[in-house]
């Protein structure tokens, strides 16, 4: 079983800052990356930030310059600082894990259960 753990979800002010955590566990061997994702209600599901566990990092373009992501191998937790946050950037943001486990090379991903984030104007 493997789990992703969400944090730091929550409401602010158009212009502000706001850091979301992903920590994943359980019989996970190795992670090849991480990154979050988020869906605004009648929008298509996009890509934010994705990082690899060599550090290359893809964001999406409507959060270039505004958002950076980290990851940290040891703990396996992904990090998302928003900067510049605007009213659009309101959604529901998953994370999500590709990695193997030790029952199979093979990889797979897996989606966190989401967390709101909310910016009022």
């Amino acid at each position: 079983q493997v789990y992703l753990v969400e944090s730091g979800g929550g409401l602010v002010q158009a212009g502000g800052s706001l850091g979301l955590s992903c920590a994943a566990s359980g019989s996970i061997d190795r992670v090849g990356a991480m990154g979050w994702y988020r869906q605004a209600p009648g929008k298509q599901r996009e890509l934010v930030a994705q990082v690899t566990s060599m550090g290359s990092t893809n964001y999406g373009n409507s959060v270039k310059g505004r958002f950076t992501i980290s990851l940290d191998n040891v703990e396996k937790t992904a990090y998302l600082q928003m900067n510049g946050l605007k009213p659009e950037d309101t959604a529901v943001y998953y994370c999500n894990a590709i990695f193997t486990t030790l029952d199979s090379e093979v990889p797979r991903d897996d989606w966190g259960q989401g967390t709101q984030v909310t910016v009022s104007s």
